[in-house]
């Protein structure tokens, strides 16, 4: 089984091996009722049209070796040419093909046979032993094909699965989409009677402190040739994996058809599933057959209660609380769309020093181990599907609009049936900011269709979608705002407000939101705002103009490394006590905010415009041991400004809360670059896809005090059971190559992202002309 280093996902696990040792002695006497293999080793890539590709007969030998998750796109060359545009980053398009063979023993004969696929960018075609099964447009979307009947059996019997991934046809996004099988694969064999492909739902329609009620839908699919009588058995497991309680229902069902089984099972004083304590418990449903177990689907869910109320906003488990979101893109910046789950990991964990409790998929699904991560990390997400339906958008004209029609009703279902177990789940979004005519009866039609399936599949949560300037499409007016379960605008937050203010009864989210001191007074001060999502929470590739290849509105950028409205952001939402200093980088206040007191020219800068980001009662500024001033925290939250005459030196921030010192923030002037240093969050890497470990190289001079300015060619290099696999440095207009060993500092700093290829301690190793090299090492497991 794949080693990874997080919680392994439930979707992953062998039942038979892991789970079914609860079952009873019987049936453990049995073959798995479920194994689930992973499949993303061994495929063979090439990176254009081979149109004979899909019989097994062809030659692959020539192709590359790779493992998938796989974006090929990110390992291409900029180009400002490049059919992607700004909306693609620039970075290159086309056909991918990918082969893999394998074999499967007989006893599978009898078995049904399935491929899953987590998402595959973009218009994939798959083809199994030269017989199609089908094709995807949207890439976004998880499916999965039934191989049984048209496979071989045995020793010496291969099967050959065939993918053609093409995005050619551009410009296909306003953002980068990345290429190929970009997330993960993984095979099924299951008995002929099982549980359909996401067939189990777990909802707690009541969630209270002294009781919840958990119900347990599970479909049951007959692929076999006789009718029969099966029972679905629940057992509960508490977060400490202790059961909890036990039901059983049965009834018959016919060959070639589905049955629902629906369940309630009590469970007193739940430990509830919230932002502070995401405690999760699982369900384990098996399907029976007087003693054999057919099937088995352990399902993790939380126990809460999330509601949007028109008046007060977002409440969970009873707490009126504000909705602090980002929206993020899928991409994860120098890996592009082939994202590991460390990534993830950390970039959410960076979100959540800020203040942040709450992620909008900006603009699709996303991969179903992201929202696994954030069940247990404590965010709520808003889940969306969309970002066109029939209008195209500029930039990404030949995009999903060619599709939306054909295709919205199973990329829907497919994502709400995937994700609705998700605790983390608190709303779905089926639009962003949508130009099909809203004012006329298709309009309507097309978002209440999108609704209702929403609600059918998933009763539990409110549908909403990301408005686009209401006051033109006149929403607010023709009544399309009072079929919305929550109405969602992007920006005009004052807008929003008034919208609710003139029908009370209305509720309402920031679905997309600015970092004005505005847009966070617009929901502080209204209690009916639920929420607000920043956009964004990192920056992310495409959708910029060249030679900038990044769109760059993150608290983050594209490297995870803090940018000032990250610090300024953490002043305004986080709980703990918050002092960040910033200059203007340019003389007598022009220029970006930047954190150094290292001027790019000593000569010509006298005149520092400062800001203290704080939330704390007061700050106290001194230079060099001086003081400058104490000032106040402003009752609207806007930062604290000094007007400093620079010098050499240090320039420090004291926070006081009631007197007592409780935060500081030091900025030093930097001498002569001398050393590179190395650091990294993650000193201990295991050896699976999904483990990685940034290393940051920072530039220091003598007295260790970043050097914030001047590039220098940082060379990384390692020793060991490991390798560099990516390098970047969060600079939008750098064209370089993330698949490389060396990178150039920007503002002082760069990073590479390792990855172990066995256990065993890896030495990394950072050298740059005329500066003592940097060194740590990661310790393997």
């Amino acid at each position: 089984m794949l080693a990874l280093p997080f919680p392994t996902p439930l979707r992953w696990l062998l039942p038979g091996l892991a789970l079914l040792l609860a079952a009873a002695p019987a049936a453990q006497a049995q073959a798995p009722a479920r194994i689930v293999t992973p499949f993303d080793a061994d495929w063979r890539f090439l990176q254009q049209d081979a149109p004979t590709a899909s019989q097994p007969t062809f030659d692959d030998a020539k192709w590359q070796a790779v493992a998938v998750p796989h974006d090929w796109s990110i390992a291409g060359t900029y180009d400002q040419a490049a059919p992607t545009g700004r909306g693609g980053g620039y970075l290159p398009s086309g056909v991918g093909w990918y082969r893999k063979r394998f074999a499967l023993p007989e006893t599978d004969r009898q078995r049904r046979v399935v491929i899953e696929f987590d998402g595959v960018m973009a218009n994939s075609e798959v083809w199994l032993n030269g017989q199609k099964l089908g094709q995807r447009p949207y890439g976004y979307s998880s499916f999965a094909y039934d191989l049984t009947g048209k496979l071989n059996y045995g020793p010496g019997q291969p099967n050959v699965l065939a993918v053609r991934a093409d995005n050619s046809v551009q410009p296909a996004s306003r953002y980068y989409t990345g290429a190929g099988i970009y997330r993960h694969v993984r095979l099924l064999s299951l008995n002929p009677v099982h549980f359909a492909e996401n067939g189990v739902y777990v909802a707690t329609p009541q969630a209270g402190a002294a009781q919840a009620t958990v119900r347990v839908q599970a479909e049951v699919q007959n692929q076999g040739a006789q009718a029969g009588t099966y029972v679905v058995e629940t057992t509960v497991l508490d977060p400490a994996g202790k059961p909890v309680k036990t039901t059983q229902t049965s009834q018959p069902v016919a060959a070639g058809s589905t049955v629902v089984f629906t369940q309630e099972i009590a469970v007193p004083k739940p430990q509830r599933w919230g932002l502070r304590q995401p405690v999760l418990y699982k369900a384990v449903t098996r399907l029976r057959q007087a003693n054999a177990v057919l099937d088995e689907q352990p399902t993790p869910f939380g126990i809460r209660e999330a509601k949007v109320e028109a008046a007060t906003g977002f409440w969970l488990n009873g707490e009126n609380l504000k909705i602090k979101g980002v929206c993020l893109h899928h991409d994860a910046g120098a890996l592009g769309a082939a994202v590991p789950l460390a990534a993830w990991e950390r970039r959410l964990n960076l979100l959540k020093q800020v203040g942040v409790n709450a992620i909008r998929t900006a603009h699709n699904p996303v991969a179903p181990e992201f929202l696994d991560l954030c069940d247990r990390l404590g965010f709520l997400v808003l889940d969306e599907t969309f970002d066109t339906w029939t209008a195209a958008k500029n930039n990404g004209e030949q995009g999903y609009n060619r599709f939306f029609t054909e295709w919205w009703r199973a990329d829907t279902r497919d994502m709400v049936r995937r994700d609705r177990n998700h605790p983390s789940i608190v709303l779905y979004s089926v639009g962003n900011e949508i130009h099909d005519n809203l004012n006329d009866a298709a309009g309507f039609q097309k978002y209440k269709e999108q609704q209702d399936l929403v609600h059918q599949l998933d009763p539990t949560r409110p549908v909403t979608m990301a408005l686009f300037r209401p006051g033109q499409s006149k929403v607010y007016e023709n009544g399309f705002a009072e079929i919305m379960d929550v109405v969602g605008q992007n920006y005009r937050e004052n807008e929003l407000v008034a919208a609710h203010e003139a029908k009370p009864a209305r509720k309402v989210i920031g679905t997309e939101n600015t970092h004005a001191l505005s847009a966070w007074l617009a929901l502080r001060d209204k209690p009916f705002m639920a929420g607000q999502f920043l956009w964004t929470g990192f920056d992310y590739l495409g959708e910029a103009d060249w030679p900038e290849t990044t769109n760059n509105q993150g608290l983050f950028d594209r490297a995870g490394f803090w940018r000032p409205l990250g610090y300024q952001r953490q002043s305004w939402w986080a709980a703990q006590p918050v002092v960040h200093v910033v200059r203007r980088e340019e003389n007598a206040g022009a220029g970006p905010w930047v954190a150094n007191w290292t001027p790019t020219d000593f000569d010509t800068y006298d005149d520092a415009k400062v800001q203290v980001y704080s939330n704390c009662d007061e700050v106290e500024l001194f230079l060099n041991g001086k003081s400058l001033g104490t000032k106040p925290k402003p009752a609207d939250d806007s930062p604290r400004a000094w007007d400093v005459t620079f010098a050499k030196g240090t320039l420090r921030a004291v926070a006081r809360n009631k007197g007592k010192e409780v935060a500081t923030d030091e900025l030093r002037t930097a001498g002569a670059p001398a050393k590179v240093v190395l650091s990294t969050e993650r000193p201990t890497l295991g050896t699976g896809w999904d483990d990685v470990a940034y290393v940051v190289a920072r530039v220091v001079d003598a007295n260790g005090v970043p050097c914030p300015n001047g590039t220098q060619q940082i060379t990384f290099a390692t020793s060991g059971p490991g390798r560099v696999v990516a390098v970047d440095n969060g600079d939008v207009r750098s064209h370089e190559a993330y698949q490389a060993g060396v990178r150039a500092t920007y503002l002082g700093q760069c990073l590479a992202i390792v990855r172990a290829s066995a256990p065993g301690s890896i030495a990394v190793q950072a050298t740059a002309p005329g500066l003592a090299p940097g060194a740590l090492t990661l310790a393997g497991k």
